[in-house]
């Protein structure tokens, strides 16, 4: 029997909002370092460190490092996708702003709901997550039309890395659905995350030789953004959530998906000095909507019936 997870208390509410913080501010250092290592670069380095903090984790667990049977393949599939997702995240931020790449992204809930609805028959979308889906795609809509003041070569290269950053929130939703929907949702959450950072490390060091990212110009800032992405985002953050999801109600946890844009927008735009347009916030505010729609339905439901 599992077991009864329960109600979000002081302690889950204020681990989600320093996780949001961190996972928003992630995509603030690929940008305000980007011009010492190349965003790729950087992620393969960091995927590579925390698979093996993690690795070592649970050798000091459990004594030994096992694989559940017949479940690498969906691990590597779920490692390539993972990888394709921070690959196309890492070249995003070449060509859009940081607001911009932590707004798309974060559009995975939306793209792992109508995977699991189409897979899923328990994981049918009610009526209100259409409705959040359908806002989700306005707002998408609306913050693709860009500025009307750019010219249009810049918002040539904007559209890119918008469409690059939505093509990484894609892929994070059907990492989830796999992950869901093969014997992946049976296998420790470490042995997961191993299966994705390997696949990263490999993945995106290779990409970054090829294309000849691998140039290095050493700063302080630097060293504190790959210490910080390394240990506190893909090694610290990921077991927070991972415990987070075993002890507290994930239908609740998702309320809090819409707080990691917000903070991104607001971070790009007083730590890197990024303009908001008009438009990109109203398109940001209906993609918003429409997550906390979708992600949080089941909890929309629970209050509808207490009150009834």
């Amino acid at each position: 029997m599992s077991e009864e997870r329960k109600p979000l208390d002081a302690l889950a509410s204020s681990a989600m909002l320093v996780l949001c913080l961190i996972w928003s501010f992630q995509q603030i250092l690929l940008k305000a370092t980007a011009h010492d290592m190349a965003p790729i670069f950087q992620i393969g380095l960091r995927s590579g460190v925390a698979c093996v903090l993690v690795a070592l984790l649970v050798l000091v667990r459990t004594h030994k490092l096992a694989f559940t049977e017949g479940a690498w393949r969906p691990g590597l599939m779920a490692g390539l996708l993972f990888a394709l997702e921070y690959l196309l995240l890492g070249e995003s931020l070449r060509f859009t702003s940081a607001a911009h790449v932590v707004v798309f992204l974060y559009t995975a809930p939306v793209f792992a709901a109508l995977g699991l609805h189409i897979l899923l028959p328990s994981e049918r979308l009610a009526r209100l997550q259409w409705v959040g889906i359908g806002l989700a795609v306005a707002g998408i809509a609306i913050t693709f039309l860009g500025p009307a003041s750019m010219d249009g070569a810049d918002l040539g290269r904007m559209l890119i890395g918008d469409l690059m950053a939505l093509a990484a929130g894609a892929l994070w939703g059907f990492t989830t659905v796999l992950i869901r929907s093969t014997r992946l949702s049976a296998v420790p959450p470490s042995e997961a995350l191993l299966y994705q950072l390997f696949s990263a490390f490999v993945i995106l060091m290779v990409a970054a030789g090829l294309t000849g990212q691998t140039e290095i110009h050493w700063s302080g800032l630097l060293g504190a953004s790959l210490v910080f992405q390394s240990v506190v985002v893909a090694f610290l953050s990921f077991l927070v959530w991972f415990w987070l999801l075993r002890n507290y109600q994930a239908s609740r946890l998702g309320v809090f998906s819409f707080a990691t844009p917000l903070f991104g927008v607001l971070f790009g735009a007083f730590l890197l000095g990024e303009a908001i347009e008009p438009r990109f916030v109203m398109g940001a505010l209906l993609v918003l909507m429409g997550i906390t729609l979708v992600s949080a339905y089941s909890w929309i439901s629970q209050l509808r019936r207490r009150r009834a």
